[in-house]
C-alpha cells in the first residue's frame, strides 16, 4: 500500500478581523512532494539516514510533505522504474496539495528513476533538485555518495525529459544547513508564484486613465502564463453602490470596519459611508468572481460622480493579502501578488517619485496613497492633495498616508513587452530608510545599492514609473519564477559596479 507522510499544520491559526490579520496567509501552506533518490551499487543506508533529515528540515521549516514510505519501496527511495510508478500514482494522488517536488540524492540516485517520476506524474511544478555532501573522512565503498556527480546526471535526464527544475545555492549541501534551509525558503516562494500566477484572476475596475498610457498592457499575453483578465466598468459599480441604503447591515458592518482600521478624525461623516458603500460592491464582486487581486480606476471620474476617493477600501483589500493597484495597472497588480504570494505579507504600489539630496543611492518612493496599512510606521485618513484642486477638497476623503517601515524590501516592476510579445520584468531589493520628509500621502526614502544603474536600465528599456514593493527578501523567489518556470525576460538589479 502506498502511503502519504503529511507533516501536521502547526502554524496555521486565524485571528479575529478586529486584530487586522492578513486573512489569506493561512488558507494553504506550501506543500513538496519528496523524491528520494537511490543507485543500487551505492550504499542505500545513506537514504534511509538522508530520507529521515529532510524530513525533520522539511517540518522544521514548515512543509507539508507528501512521499513515499519505507513499506512502499526500499527506505521510500526510488531506484527503479516500478518505484517511479510507485511515487508517480502517490503524487498524481495529491496533485491538487502538491505545489512543488524536492529531488533529494543521499547517493548517487538514479537519474532515470527521478525523470520517470516526474513525467509519468505530470504535475507541472517548480522541481528542486538537492545533493547531500560526502565527508572526506567516510570515502570509502562503505560511506561514499557521489551525489555530486549524481546530481549533474538527474539534472541531465530532467532537461533531456523537457521538466524544468532548480538547484541549490551550493552543488551539494547538508539539509541542515543554513545555506539550504534559505534555499527551502525561497524554493518555496517560487512555487507559491507558480501556483498564484497561473490561477490569477485579476479584476480591471474602469478604464485605465487617459494621462496614464504608462499603464498599458496586454490580456492576451498575461493570459498565456494563466493571468485572466475580468473587468469592471465604474457605471455598475456605481450603480450598486448607489442602491446601498445608508443603513443597510453590510454597509453599517463595512463602515465599522474601516474606523477599526485607520484613524477617521476630520473626516466626514458622509464620505465614510460612500467609501463603506463602495467597498462592499467590490468586496461582492471579487468574491463573486474569486479574484485574487484588483486594478482600480482610481481617478478622476471616481472623485467627480462618486464622491470619494476609492484608496482606504484599496488599502484594506492589500493588507488582507488581495493586492489591489491604482490607475487601472494590471501589470503593476501582478507584480504586488507574485510578492504577496512569495512572502506571505502585503504588498503596495509605488511610484519611482523623487531623488533624494545628492547620495546617488537614496531616493523617494511614494504614492497618494492606497499602500497597505502593515508597510507604514502609522497611518491615518486624510484627502487625496493632488486632485482636491481640481475637483473639490470634499470629494477626495479616502487616502490612507503616512511614512513606511524601515527595513528591507522587494521591489518589482512586471510588463507587458507586446511589441515583441512577451513579458518581462525587472526586481531587486533595498533597504527603506529612517529619515522622515515634510510631504504628504504615503512615502518612504529607500536605500537601494547602484541606484543610477537601476534608474538608467528603467530608462533605457521603456518601463513604466510604477514599481511594487513588498517588506520582505523575495528576489531569488521571483527570478526563479519569473525566468525559470515563466520564461519572462528578466533583470534581476544586482549591488556590484
Amino acid at each position: 500500500m502506498i502511503a502519504t507522510i503529511v507533516i501536521p499544520d502547526l502554524l496555521n491559526k486565524k485571528d479575529d478581523a478586529s486584530k487586522e490579520t492578513h486573512t489569506m496567509s493561512s488558507a494553504k501552506r506550501t506543500t513538496l512532494g519528496l523524491i528520494v533518490g537511490n543507485r543500487g551499487f551505492f550504499p542505500d543506508h545513506l537514504c534511509k539516514s538522508g530520507r529521515e533529515v529532510m524530513l525533520k528540515v522539511l517540518k522544521e521549516e514548515g512543509f507539508d510533505v507528501v512521499a513515499l514510505t519505507p513499506d512502499d519501496t526500499k527506505h521510500g527511495s526510488v531506484e527503479s522504474y516500478k518505484d517511479a510508478k510507485a511515487c508517480a500514482a502517490l503524487f498524481k494522488k495529491h496533485r491538487e496539495a502538491i505545489d512543488g517536488v524536492l529531488v533529494t540524492l543521499p547517493n548517487f540516485g538514479d537519474e532515470r528513476g527521478v525523470a520517470d517520476t516526474l513525467k509519468l506524474a505530470g504535475l507541472n511544478v517548480p522541481v528542486l533538485v538537492h545533493a547531500f555532501a560526502d565527508d572526506p573522512e567516510k570515502m570509502t565503498i562503505k560511506d561514499r555518495r557521489d551525489s555530486f556527480c549524481g546530481k549533474m546526471s538527474a539534472c541531465n535526464n530532467l532537461s533531456q525529459y523537457g521538466i524544468k527544475y532548480s538547484v541549490t545555492s551550493l552543488h551539494t549541501v547538508d539539509p541542515t544547513d543554513v545555506s539550504f534551509r534559505q534555499d527551502l525558503r525561497d524554493f518555496g516562494g517560487t512555487c507559491r508564484i507558480v501556483r498564484g500566477l497561473r490561477n490569477a484572476r485579476i479584476g480591471a475596475i474602469g478604464a485605465r486613465p487617459v494621462a496614464f498610457n504608462t499603464v498599458r498592457y496586454s490580456e492576451k499575453l498575461l493570459e498565456g502564463s494563466g493571468i485572466s483578465i475580468l473587468t469592471l466598468d465604474l457605471y455598475e459599480l456605481f450603480g450598486w453602490a448607489n442602491r446601498l441604503a445608508d443603513d443597510a447591515a453590510p454597509v453599517k458592518d463595512k463602515l465599522e470596519s474601516i474606523k477599526a482600521y485607520v484613524p477617521t478624525k476630520g473626516i466626514p461623516a458622509a464620505s465614510l459611508v460612500k467609501m463603506a458603500k463602495l467597498g462592499v460592491v467590490v468586496d461582492k464582486w471579487m468574491a463573486d468572481n474569486e479574484l485574487t487581486s484588483t486594478a482600480i480606476q482610481c481617478w478622476t471620474a471616481m472623485e467627480e460622480f462618486f464622491g470619494v476617493v476609492p484608496c482606504t477600501v484599496m488599502s484594506m483589500l492589500s493588507n488582507n493579502l488581495l493586492p489591489s493597484a491604482c490607475e487601472v495597472d494590471i501589470a503593476g497588480s501582478v507584480g504586488m501578488l507574485a510578492m504577496r504570494l512569495a512572502s506571505g505579507r502585503p504588498s503596495a504600489l509605488l511610484d519611482w517619485n523623487n531623488n533624494y539630496g545628492t547620495d546617488p543611492d537614496l531616493c523617494m518612493m511614494f504614492h497618494c496613497a492606497n499602500l497597505p496599512k502593515d508597510v507604514f510606521v502609522e497611518a491615518k485618513m486624510d484627502y487625496q492633495e493632488i486632485i482636491a484642486g481640481t475637483v473639490g477638497k470634499e470629494n477626495t476623503f479616502g487616502t490612507v498616508v503616512g511614512r513606511m517601515k524601515p527595513g528591507a524590501f522587494t521591489f518589482a516592476r512586471v510588463s507587458t513587452d507586446d511589441a515583441h510579445g512577451r513579458i518581462r520584468a525587472y526586481y531587486g531589493e533595498g533597504q527603506m530608510q529612517k529619515q522622515p520628509v515634510k510631504t504628504f500621502g504615503g512615502y518612504g526614502v529607500a536605500r537601494i545599492a547602484n541606484l543610477q544603474k537601476l534608474l538608467r536600465y528603467i530608462c533605457e528599456q521603456g518601463y513604466e514609473h510604477h514599481v511594487s514593493m513588498n517588506p520582505s527578501q523575495v528576489c531569488r523567489s521571483l527570478d526563479d519564477a519569473f525566468r525559470n518556470y515563466f520564461g519572462w525576460a528578466t533583470y534581476f538589479h544586482n549591488t556590484e559596479g
